[in-house]
């Protein structure tokens, strides 16, 4: 590589490492090679770049009915709500709901139905199909 251009000798060398850092997330620290700065960072961007799992139709489904009727007070609180509503990101990695009940299908359900706290209740505004669509992307972590 020595007797190459520079600039040529730096894409192939990007382009290398590119592709050895797309097998593994640590290859360009493997074998004894020592990246240079710039392809150091390239990779170190490359981690933060790899794209979410793909969303199912019925997470999908759920996403939409979140953005349409939740995300006003859980995320954007575009209504100006004195006491902000909690986040739902990673909701079901946690052993508890904010309200500190179980973090289960059924207290959710139950939370979003009845309604707790300054919550109100939304019986009657989801059938049992966009209920466990919304589940079903709360489950997700709401990537």
């Amino acid at each position: 590589m020595g007797s190459l251009p520079r600039r040529r000798r730096d894409r192939k060398e990007l382009a290398f490492w590119l592709r050895l850092f797309a097998l593994c997330p640590f290859a360009p620290f493997a074998k004894g090679r020592v990246p240079t700065f710039s392809t150091a960072l390239v990779a170190a961007l490359l981690v933060g770049c790899r794209s979410a799992p793909q969303l199912t139709p019925q997470e999908e489904a759920g996403k939409h009915l979140y953005q349409v009727r939740c995300a006003h007070c859980h995320e954007d609180n575009d209504l100006a709500l004195k006491k902000v509503p909690p986040d739902l990101h990673g909701l079901f990695t946690r052993p508890t709901l904010p309200s500190g009940i179980p973090a289960t299908d059924e207290a959710v359900r139950q939370n979003v139905l009845k309604g707790r706290g300054m919550m109100p209740g939304f019986a009657g505004r989801f059938d049992d199909e966009q209920m466990a669509a919304l589940l079903a992307y709360l489950h997700t972590g709401m990537r």
